[in-house]
């Protein structure tokens, strides 16, 4: 695509969906625009990415067909008022932090305009990230077919209703890091009983991912998936009886209700 893509601010998340739309190979390198505080970073990220690089964010806004907006949440209102008088006519605005919302983007540019808000995950580096997302009433069906294609080259995506965006880091935001904890935990239980640790985490993560797979190719429900692994009176209805007695689906519930609370604070 020939769209210009801008980047304001570039963190972790930032750098995670830029590097999963180069390896699609669906933006040039040439077509992205990141701005930084720090010069240093911007050294960084010119020369790891090679993108080009600025530290002014008025330049990034009037450069951009397709604006990131990848700072903290604390940050937006300061980065809107710094930018709206900056920003092209048609641009497009995507949001990519927890709690903050369509109307506080449009009430910071204070005029109409076009906005995305999304909440990405950091899988989208290797090409398998989960992106929710939600637009308001200014984005067209052309924006949202353009907002898409950059988005699905980097994993897939849903399109929601905006009341429902606080309960997404619970679920797809942040829930790489549980599953990075259940990961080690597996590994952990491998090389208790004996497994090299290198090999007991590809063997752990290897089977997260076929797990993961299974669900999404197969259709089936993932009980019924679970039912299929446990022979009557065999190990794995051991271990699903273990990790109920511990109550491991309540434990997950709640970390998610802890998730989606702060969510919920966070824009206020």
């Amino acid at each position: 695509m020939d769209e210009r893509i801008g980047f304001i601010g570039c963190g972790k998340m930032g750098k995670a969906i830029m590097a999963g739309m180069l390896k699609a190979g669906v933006v040039l390198n040439e077509n992205i625009l990141v701005s930084t505080r720090r010069e240093s970073t911007l050294i960084e990220i010119e020369e790891h990415y090679q993108v080009k690089g600025s530290l002014h964010n008025q330049e990034v806004a009037e450069w951009s067909d397709i604006l990131f907006l990848a700072v903290h949440p604390a940050d937006h209102v300061q980065v809107l008022a710094e930018i709206k008088g900056s920003l092209k006519e048609n641009a497009v605005i995507i949001t990519m932090a927890a709690g903050i919302t369509i109307e506080q983007v449009e009430n910071g540019i204070g005029r109409s305009v076009k906005v995305v808000r999304t909440m990405p995950n950091t899988p989208s580096l290797v090409g398998e990230g989960m992106t929710a997302l939600s637009v308001n009433r200014f984005v067209t069906e052309n924006d949202l077919d353009l907002v898409l294609h950059l988005l699905n080259s980097f994993g897939k995506t849903e399109v929601i209703d905006e009341k429902l965006m606080d309960a997404v880091p619970a679920i797809s935001g942040s829930s790489p890091a549980y599953a990075y904890m259940f990961i080690e935990a597996l590994a952990d239980g491998g090389v208790r009983d004996g497994i090299p640790r290198v090999q007991a985490y590809r063997m752990a993560a290897q089977a997260i991912l076929g797990a993961a797979k299974m669900v999404l190719e197969t259709g089936k429900h993932p009980g019924v998936l679970k039912d299929d692994v446990c022979t009557p009176g065999g190990s794995t209805i051991r271990a699903v009886a273990a990790l109920e007695e511990k109550q491991f689906r309540a434990a997950i519930l709640e970390a998610m209700k802890a998730c989606t609370n702060k969510t919920k604070g966070i824009g206020e």
